[in-house]
């Protein structure tokens, strides 16, 4: 990314959101005023207060304060705290034009939105955070949500680029993740079976299932985390998910099956509590591996 493209972007986007406009939504206002109009929404602040957290030069705050005085948007009262500085409160008729202006922009931005589907209003979405929380340096977090239409294509994806890519498994992996993913589908009880996402930024980075093996068995599958956000406790928390949820529907006891070679993912079961019950050597994926059975009582 070079200076010139990020300025190219920033030319674009104030040209789609109208910035470059000389008042905000054709109204009396200019971008900047209606910015002020919006801090003070929150409750009253002092102006000193307000000049910092929009970067305004004192002198132009104050013109523009006095013009809104002027028209009865706010009020200055002295601060109890210190006389010669002042707090700034809306009056009803500023709260009044801040709500017209909020929702003229509402209709703006949805009419904006029409024209972009809905699954790519999610990733539209997801590339204003992160662009957001790269340039503002904000540590990455993330969110676990159930499965959505779209979820099982991206897991059998990620699970064949993945374990290719790391471990040299050839195609014979992801058809079995295709047909684990199918299963569920066709097979899915919903309160015995969950899966979950986890997601940063808006954007997939790992999955794991619960599904019924017996009426007091469960077990786990389909756990993977993306090596971008490895690091974050992601695996952690999805296997934690996976048991609390076999937990409450009532299961006794949780297995799972893996392969040799997998220690990040070793190292989370071992934390959860699983132990190794049987391993035995297979010719699997196109590679020769040990066929590891765990278990864990719930």
């Amino acid at each position: 990314m070079t200076v010139a493209d990020v300025r190219a972007f920033n030319r674009f986007y104030t040209g789609v959101i109208g910035v470059l406009d000389r008042s905000y939504l054709a109204s009396p206002y200019s971008v900047t005023e209606v910015r002020v109009l919006f801090e003070l929404a929150a409750g009253h602040r002092e102006a000193a207060d307000l000049r910092a957290a929009l970067s305004l030069d004192a002198g132009y705050l104050s013109r523009i304060l006095t013009a809104f005085e002027r028209d009865g948007l706010v009020t200055r009262t002295p601060s109890e705290r210190d006389s010669r500085r002042h707090v700034v409160t809306l009056t009803p008729r500023g709260e009044s034009v801040l709500a017209d202006l909020n929702a003229r922009s509402d209709a703006e931005v949805g009419a904006l939105l029409d024209g972009v589907p809905p699954s790519d209003r999610v990733a539209l979405v997801a590339a204003m955070r992160r662009i957001e929380r790269l340039l503002t340096g904000t540590p990455r977090s993330y969110v676990l949500r159930p499965l959505r239409p779209g979820d099982l294509g991206w897991v059998v994806n990620r699970h064949g680029v993945r374990y290719a890519e790391e471990h040299g498994f050839d195609q014979t992996f992801e058809a079995l993740v295709a047909r684990v993913a199918a299963e569920y589908v066709e097979n899915h009880s919903p309160d015995r079976e969950a899966a979950w996402i986890a997601e940063v930024d808006g954007e997939p980075v790992g999955s794991v299932f619960c599904v019924r093996v017996d009426d007091r068995t469960a077990q786990l599958r389909l756990l993977l985390v993306e090596p971008a956000a490895r690091g974050l406790g992601i695996g952690k928390r999805l296997v934690e998910e996976c048991l609390r949820f076999a937990r409450r529907a009532g299961y006794k006891r949780m297995v799972l099956w893996t392969v040799s070679g997998l220690a990040a993912s070793r190292h989370i079961y071992e934390k959860a509590g699983f132990t190794l019950d049987d391993s035995e050597p297979a010719r699997l994926y196109g590679r020769d591996l040990e066929a590891q059975t765990w278990s864990l009582d719930l």
